[in-house]
């Protein structure tokens, strides 16, 4: 038996299954928060395409440029969100101690 009450080993495969757990919800927020600011800049960039009267040639900028831009921040987005992720949880990055008082989250 181990401190935490099960047999040796178990441990790992819960911190193993914990590690799948957090990168997957990483993944889901930085997918979803990307989705989210990519719709928000396309409607901001390529709506007075649609609202106002222009021309076809301004309507065909505005939405090509929208889709482009909301692309692009799309990719920064995510590649942002989980590079963070990684930073913070490799050991090699200043992340946060897990207790109080302690220099370095594995001790």
């Amino acid at each position: 038996m181990d401190d935490h009450g099960g047999r040796i080993g178990q441990g790992r495969t819960r911190d193993t299954q914990a590690r799948r757990d957090a990168v997957t919800v990483e993944i889901g927020y930085a997918l979803c928060s990307a989705a989210f600011l990519a719709a928000l800049v396309f409607g901001v960039v390529a709506g007075p395409a649609w609202v106002f009267a222009l021309s076809d040639g301004a309507k065909t900028t505005l939405v090509a440029s929208g889709a482009t831009l909301g692309a692009v921040l799309f990719t920064v987005r995510v590649v942002s969100v989980l590079g963070r992720f990684t930073r913070e949880h490799d050991g090699k990055g200043d992340a946060q101690p897990s207790q109080p008082g302690r220099t370095n989250p594995d001790s």
